[in-house]
């Protein structure tokens, strides 16, 4: 029983069970050996850091390829570890660059948003105040033509006022004229 204990407890305080279920990466610093030739058993020349461009020369014998690497060094490297596609050291600044040109935009944009929301609020407060003017302006303009249409009865009430003043004055001034003593004619004798 005892021996049980001691490997079940030997067996949880194991480093290596420690690191099973932790997460791990591998690193971005890896690289790979140039050799002299097409194995393992030729010289070491000496190390292309990943992601790095190479050039291929044709050559391929085995499962190694030989390429001329960014140091101008002619070499072989395993076939399985060459890719055709940009590697993530090439894309990373492309990527970032256009992260900063997308984030500049964003920024841009929100701030031009900003600037159209308050731009559409003033405009919006000058249309209220627009909109209240023509409506003071409505009801102005509605007083002056009562006003106008008033005065204009009014005239014209005047001037049948006057006119029957007038025409009063006449038929009373023709009456009297007709009731008036009218002059004798002296005989064209006296002379």
């Amino acid at each position: 029983m005892l021996k049980i204990l001691t490997i079940v407890g030997a067996l949880l305080l194991s480093p290596s069970l420690f690191a099973a279920n932790q997460t791990s990466y591998i690193s971005d610093d890896v690289f790979i050996y140039l050799h002299g030739g097409a194995g393992t058993q030729f010289r070491i020349l000496g190390s292309v850091e990943a992601g790095q461009k190479i050039t291929l020369v044709g050559e391929v014998q085995g499962d190694y390829s030989k390429i001329i690497d960014h140091k101008g060094r002619e070499g072989w490297v395993q076939t399985k570890l060459l890719s055709a596609s940009v590697s993530l050291r090439e894309q990373l600044p492309v990527i970032q660059a256009e992260l900063a040109q997308t984030k500049a935009d964003l920024t841009n944009a929100l701030s031009t948003t900003d600037a159209s929301v308050q731009e559409l609020s003033q405009i919006k407060t000058q249309l209220a105040q627009a909109e209240k003017a023509l409506v003071s302006a409505s009801q102005a303009r509605d007083s002056a033509q009562v006003k106008l249409a008033s005065m204009q009865k009014n005239e014209r009430f005047e001037m049948w006022k006057q006119g029957g003043f007038i025409a009063a004055g006449g038929l009373i001034l023709g009456i009297i004229l007709v009731y008036l003593p009218r002059p004798q004619r002296k005989p064209k004798n006296h002379w």
